[in-house]
């Protein structure tokens, strides 16, 4: 949730804390445009260190007696798809003055686009005694909106990036090191190492609690990134997306229409949602890329109904596609109701389901056969799920193998043979998770 926060408090930093430490993790960010903090520690107003996205700028400061020593990115962090490795070391006794705040993203350090470098030697508050440090909030504002994963601090020792992910030879991709060999120092800790655990797992039992909000284990991490609801190309006025951008609900006064942030043109996958609440102006599917990007508008948003091009059930049970809805599908649907959604993409079927049935006596299993499959849909496109209302309608929840609905845990997770997420419902054999890891099955 957004206003979720950890924090602890240090009591006697180490000697060479405050001119030397290290930040790293793995984000996953949801919210853009606003002012979160991931890392702060204080002693007071006049003295604090502070990691920061600014806007979508990654910002790193510490003030001492009231001066602002900083560094700001020049790129811009607008990814929601994925995790971002952030590391954030610090080191006064560097003699090179850009060496004394280090900033890496995903392996890379970046470029600076504003600066100001503390003068050498000089001791910063990375590791503030007496107050508490947060790691998710400012103090009671700025919270971050997003994931976190594999969250390390180190007192009295600046690493690089290379110290806590690698770059795979075969694929380039920048992968995490999740026990990496690194000093802690007294006050350092290793949190989020396994779901939502707040257990220091770097043995100086430096624990943390959970101030504020609920913090939600997910199944979504940086081994397995799953498909959330795109908050890029859609203005604020259009949907509200909260939760790790998995709930999403209110649309303006026309039809207005998101999509998930993965896709694929090939496999079989499975997803639900739980509406929350209805208005009968709403549908959920899959459509293409093509018809994805055919209905944004000037301002970015994705405007018209595109779930009419695409493939959708609707709340009234019917289904949609070309132009509108083709006729009775299933059962009608409101609050309450789980729904489930199986696409086929090797024999082109897609199927729906209410509360555990597949409508019209589907079987996502029928193969080529394609039994109570809604359409034959059009092959050799890319696929992205995709969620369509008019107005204020549908509040919908949705899992793509998270577990929860919302902040709710599902009652009974069903079987799933992929072995990847985590659903209310069997998941049909052959079919899987729209994650990065049910992408390469």
């Amino acid at each position: 949730m957004a206003s979720t926060y950890l924090q602890r408090t240090v009591t006697t930093p180490d000697a060479n804390g405050n001119k030397k430490g290290t930040f790293s993790a793995w984000i996953k960010r949801c919210k853009l445009g606003t002012e979160q903090a991931v890392y702060v520690s204080r002693t007071d107003g006049n003295n604090l260190f502070r990691f920061r996205f600014d806007g979508d700028y990654i910002n790193v400061t510490s003030k001492v007696s009231s001066t602002d020593y900083y560094a700001t990115t020049t790129a811009l962090y607008r990814d929601t798809s994925g995790y971002y490795h952030v590391v954030i070391a610090y080191d006064t006794t560097q003699a090179t003055a850009a060496n004394r705040i280090r900033i890496y993203v995903n392996g890379v350090e970046q470029s600076k686009s504003a600066s100001n470098y503390p003068a050498q030697d000089a001791t910063i508050y990375m590791l503030a005694a007496s107050q508490p440090q947060r790691v998710g909030a400012n103090s009671s504002d700025a919270y971050f909106d997003g994931l976190m994963s594999h969250v390390h601090y180190t007192e009295g020792h600046a690493y690089a990036a290379s110290d806590f992910g690698s770059t795979d030879t075969a694929t380039g991709e920048w992968k995490i090191n999740t026990s990496p060999s690194v000093t802690y120092g007294s006050n350092g800790f290793f949190i989020l190492k396994d779901g939502n655990s707040v257990t220091d797992q770097s043995g100086n039992s430096n624990n943390f609690t959970v101030a504020g909000g609920t913090l939600t284990k997910t199944e979504d991490n940086p081994s397995n990134v799953f498909c959330t609801l795109n908050a890029l190309g859609n203005a604020s006025s259009n949907f509200t997306l909260i939760e790790g951008n998995l709930y999403s609900g209110g649309a303006d006064n026309n039809w207005r229409s998101i999509y998930g942030t993965l896709g694929a043109s090939s496999g079989k996958f499975y997803y639900e949602v739980k509406c929350i609440s209805s208005s009968d102006y709403e549908r959920f599917g899959w459509c293409t890329v093509d018809q994805m990007n055919l209905y944004q508008d000037s301002s970015g948003r994705y405007d018209d109904n595109a779930l009419d091009e695409g493939y959708g059930y609707t709340s009234d049970g019917e289904k949609s596609n070309n132009g509108g809805t083709t006729g009775s599908y299933g059962a009608t649907w409101g609050t309450n109701d789980i729904l489930s959604c199986a696409i086929d993409l090797d024999n082109q079927k897609i199927y729906w389901g209410k509360n555990g049935t597949w409508q019209n006596s589907g079987d996502p299993t029928s193969g080529s056969t394609g039994t109570g499959s809604a359409y034959n849909i059009e092959p050799n496109k890319i696929y992205v799920p995709a969620f369509t209302s008019y107005g204020a309608a549908a509040n919908l929840a949705f899992n793509f193998g998270n577990g929860y609905f919302r902040t709710t845990a599902i009652s009974s997770e069903g079987t799933n043979a992929s072995g990847i997420g985590k659903f209310e419902y069997d998941v049909p054999a052959g079919y899987t998770a729209l994650s990065t890891k049910g992408l390469n099955e």
